[in-house]
């Protein structure tokens, strides 16, 4: 059993299925850790967008692969 827990320790849901409890974290819109008393999954779900150089909380985005792979072989 999968258990969605808030920065307080909070249960928020609990489900059989961790996808299921993965969605269940998204809905929290927090930082959430979502444990099966063995593993623990953290994180605030739902927040992997990049849209306009920007993180959905703001936050400028500017982290390139490219420049840093380059930069190894430069010297």
């Amino acid at each position: 059993m999968w258990l969605v827990k808030d920065e307080e320790g909070y249960v928020r849901g609990k489900n059989a299925d961790l996808n299921i409890a993965m969605e269940m974290a998204k809905l929290v819109d927090e930082f959430v850790t979502i444990t099966d008393g063995v593993t623990e999954i953290v994180g605030k779900f739902g927040v992997d967008t990049v849209a306009n150089g920007k993180c959905p909380d703001g936050v400028a985005y500017d982290w390139d692969k490219d420049s840093r792979i380059g930069e190894a072989r430069r010297r």
